[in-house]
C-alpha cells in the first residue's frame, strides 16, 4: 500500500515505478485527491504474465470498502504483451485506488511498471484577448 498525494505524483516526473507482487496477493496504490477537475492518468506493463487491473473510490478513509465506487471494474490485462494505459476525470474529493491483482496466479509472482500523470484543467480566463 502506498498512500500519495497529487503533489507526490505531480513531482515522479517521467521515471516509472516498479511494484513486486507475489502469487495470490494484491498491490493498491490510493491516491489522496482534494481538488475537482483533475485528470489521474496512469500507464503500466507487467512482467512475466497478465495482471487485473481495477479502479476504486472511496469517499474517505471510514467508508467501508463495501461502499467503495467501482470506476473501472476488475480485468485481466495482457500488460505483458502491450502497455496498458488508462485515466479517470476527479469528479469528488477523496480517494482514488489503484488495484493490481494477482490472486489469480497461485505460483507466479508478477512486477508492474508504472507511471502516474495528473493534469490539471486548462482554464481560460480570457487575458490574451486584445
Amino acid at each position: 500500500k502506498l498512500p500519495l498525494t497529487v503533489e507526490e505524483i505531480v513531482n515522479f516526473g517521467e521515471s516509472k515505478r516498479e511494484l513486486f507482487i507475489k502469487s495470490s496477493t494484491y498491490s493498491i496504490i490510493p491516491i489522496t485527491v482534494t481538488e475537482m477537475g483533475l485528470t489521474i492518468s496512469w500507464i503500466f506493463s507487467s512482467d512475466p504474465k497478465s495482471i487485473s487491473f481495477s479502479v476504486v473510490y472511496q469517499e474517505s478513509e471510514d467508508t467501508p470498502l463495501d461502499q467503495c465506487k467501482v470506476l473501472i471494474p476488475m480485468t485481466r490485462c495482457n500488460s505483458h504483451k502491450e502497455t496498458i494505459r488508462g485515466q479517470v476525470k476527479v469528479r469528488n474529493s477523496g480517494i482514488y485506488t489503484l488495484i493490481f491483482d494477482n490472486t489469480f496466479s497461485r505460483f507466479i509472482s508478477k512486477r508492474v511498471f508504472y507511471h502516474l500523470a495528473v493534469e490539471r484543467p486548462v482554464i481560460y480566463d480570457g487575458s490574451d484577448f486584445p
